[in-house]
């Protein structure tokens, strides 16, 4: 057993993490390269992120060990109906010396992998959007929200930061002077909390400095209202609260009521000791008074498990989920 290897890969906006495991849990090579999301970047660069994420893995590992991969990825569904783009992942692959077989899940489906063995659950990311997603035995079934921002992502990153920037301007339209919420958000578009003496001067600016960047660069306020969260900010607090309950909710469009399946709780704003996560385990502990929250965990060496299950020499994937994914 210790001779055959798995790779699992975490491929995001922003990077592509790899690892190579094997089946006893070792870590063999991991490997870090930019944003390898062929939606966001294009098939042929995001495919030079997978080639060089995988060589590092691989430094130390014989290509010819390795018996099975999985590549988690947003959007995984339209890079399998594009031919150009499965066929660049094809050469990337290839190209790293690889000849096992390899799967491509989303990563709603490795999240949930990274935070418990369970076939059945739950998974709820909060990032800079936000989605729900059903697991039986362990593939992802029944989704909601993930709409984007236009259309949906209640509770997300984006959401915070364009509430925060709303509650500014609603106070400024009615001639309050912002509290340190709105004062936070004024410094990072404008550059001072200062505020005209013709409100609306004020107003005008903070529009233009929205409207003139890519709408989602408003999740970039998100760690602002986390951060007056955390100092008991008011505005802040009930907008953590509001962001949870929308969480909640869209969880619910999928989970039954008095479902005792796990929930994993995955994405920046959900992992770790965040007021957000706090929020949501307290809706969700209120709608679900049975339910076993977890943090997502390593996403690539939840990708290798996933790998691994289909080898006859796997064994238990409970056993194994607890060799090769680190507990989070």
């Amino acid at each position: 057993m210790s001779g055959t290897v798995v790779l699992g890969l975490d491929i995001g906006g922003t990077s592509t993490r790899a690892t190579a495991l094997s089946l006893n849990g070792q870590r063999l090579g991991t490997g870090r390269a930019g944003g390898g999301n062929p939606t966001s970047h294009g098939a042929e660069a995001a495919a030079r992120e997978l080639h060089a994420a995988l060589r590092a893995a691989l430094a130390d590992v014989d290509p010819a060990r390795v018996r099975a991969g999985v590549i988690g990825l947003a959007g995984a569904a339209r890079l399998l109906a594009d031919p150009a783009g499965r066929a660049a992942f094809d050469r990337a692959w290839h190209d790293a010396g690889l000849r096992c077989p390899y799967a491509v899940h989303g990563d709603a489906l490795v999240a949930y992998a990274s935070g418990t063995a369970a076939p059945d659950g739950t998974v709820l990311i909060a990032g800079t959007g936000a989605i729900a997603a059903q697991v039986h035995g362990l593939r992802l079934d029944r989704v909601a929200d993930g709409h984007g921002w236009l259309l949906g992502d209640a509770g997300s990153g984006f959401w915070l930061g364009r509430e925060a920037v709303r509650r500014l301007l609603a106070d400024l339209d009615a001639g309050r002077t912002p509290g340190p919420l709105g004062a936070q958000v004024l410094t990072d578009l404008l550059g001072s909390a200062e505020v005209a003496s013709r409100p609306r001067d004020t107003v005008d600016m903070l529009i233009q400095a929205v409207t003139r960047r890519p709408p989602v660069e408003l999740a970039r306020l998100a760690p602002v209202v986390v951060a007056g969260a955390v100092d008991g900010e008011p505005v802040a607090s009930g907008l953590i609260d509001e962001a949870a309950r929308h969480l909640a909710a869209t969880a619910a469009r999928i989970r039954p009521a008095g479902d005792t399946t796990p929930m994993v709780l995955g994405g920046g704003l959900l992992t770790g000791d965040t007021p957000l996560a706090t929020a949501v385990r307290t809706e969700v502990a209120r709608r679900w008074p049975d339910v076993d929250v977890r943090s997502a965990g390593d996403g690539a060496a939840a990708a290798a498990w996933l790998a691994a299950l289909g080898l006859p020499e796997a064994g238990d994937p409970a056993a194994l989920h607890a060799r090769l994914v680190p507990a989070s």
